[in-house]
């Protein structure tokens, strides 16, 4: 079973634009959900999804403008046990904007990588509109 996720996006803004939808809770909770998450090593949150699903995670690592990771602690669709994953977002640069990158690893249940793929799909795409929504 594959245990990581991977998806590339590419948006027209800036690295600081879109790192922006990546750290600020009030951008975060119109694409992700709502959270008190701070860009700082160590710092606990939960994510409280749209449909209520509930996802602890603590911040792992921070560059700002270019990489951040973060546990990703969910109860399994297989069994209901809670399982913990890492989620690491690189921003590159590019000539009229950014490429994003998602890495989420550690999955043991295809029912689990099955699910967070999907919505990661779905949540990228969302977050393209948002951003797509923004003046240029």
């Amino acid at each position: 079973m594959q245990k990581e996720i991977k998806h590339t996006w590419f948006y027209n803004q800036s690295p600081q634009v879109v790192w922006e939808y990546l750290t600020k809770p009030e951008l975060l909770e119109q694409w992700l959900g709502k959270m008190d998450f701070k860009p700082i090593v160590g710092h606990k949150f939960r994510i409280i999804g749209k449909q209520g699903s509930e996802i602890d995670c603590q911040v792992q690592e921070v560059r700002p403008l270019s990489l951040l990771s973060y546990s990703w602690q969910k109860n399994s669709a297989k069994d209901g046990k809670p399982f913990t994953s890492i989620v690491v977002w690189t921003l590159i640069p590019k000539e009229n904007g950014t490429e994003l990158h998602l890495v989420h690893d550690g999955f043991i249940a295809l029912e689990d990588h099955t699910e967070h793929n999907t919505g990661w799909t779905l949540l990228g795409n969302r977050l393209g509109e948002i951003l797509n929504a923004l003046k240029k």
